[in-house]
C-alpha cells in the first residue's frame, strides 16, 4: 500500500460552521482558520462598504422595519466592524458572512468567515465611472 503524499496546499482547520476554508494560508493569530480565534454566537450576512482600516472591514446590513401607523416598511441599516483575515482578501462591494467572536477591539466583535461573491447592488459610495466617448459615425454623402 502506497503512502499518501502530503498535499502542497495547506489545510484550514474546521471552525464548526458550514463554510469553505480559504485557499491561502496566513499567520494572523485572529484568523479563525489558521489562528486561535474561536467563533461562537451570531452568524450574519452583509455587504462590505469600507476596507480602509488594517485587517478590519465595515459590513452593512439593510433591514426592513414595519411602521404600523403608516402601514409601510422603512429601510434601516446596521453597520458592524469585523476583522478580515489576510487569507480571505475581501474587496469592497462583496457580500460576506461574519461570525461573532470575543471582543478583538473596542468596537470589533465579529470576524469575516466567508466571501459570498459580489453584491447585486452597487455600494452606495462607489460611483460608476463615466462611459468612454463613442466616436460618432460619419455618414457617407452620396
Amino acid at each position: 500500500m502506497a503512502k499518501a503524499q502530503p498535499s502542497s496546499r495547506p489545510r484550514a482547520k474546521d471552525i464548526g460552521l458550514d463554510v469553505r476554508g480559504p485557499k491561502e494560508r496566513c499567520d494572523d493569530l485572529h484568523c479563525p482558520f489558521h489562528g486561535r480565534l474561536p467563533v461562537r454566537g451570531q452568524i450574519l450576512e452583509g455587504t462590505v462598504v469600507s476596507g480602509a482600516m488594517q485587517r478590519t472591514v465595515v459590513v452593512e446590513r439593510t433591514l426592513l422595519h414595519f411602521v404600523p401607523k403608516f402601514e409601510r416598511y422603512e429601510k434601516r441599516r446596521r453597520r458592524y466592524l469585523a476583522h478580515s483575515p489576510p487569507c480571505l482578501k475581501i474587496p469592497v462591494g462583496h457580500r460576506v458572512r461574519i461570525a461573532e467572536t470575543r471582543p478583538l477591539a473596542k468596537a470589533v466583535s465579529f470576524c469575516v468567515v466567508e466571501d459570498l461573491g459580489e453584491a447585486r447592488q452597487r455600494v452606495r459610495r462607489e460611483y460608476p465611472t463615466a462611459p468612454e466617448p463613442v466616436a460618432e459615425a460619419t455618414e457617407a454623402a452620396p
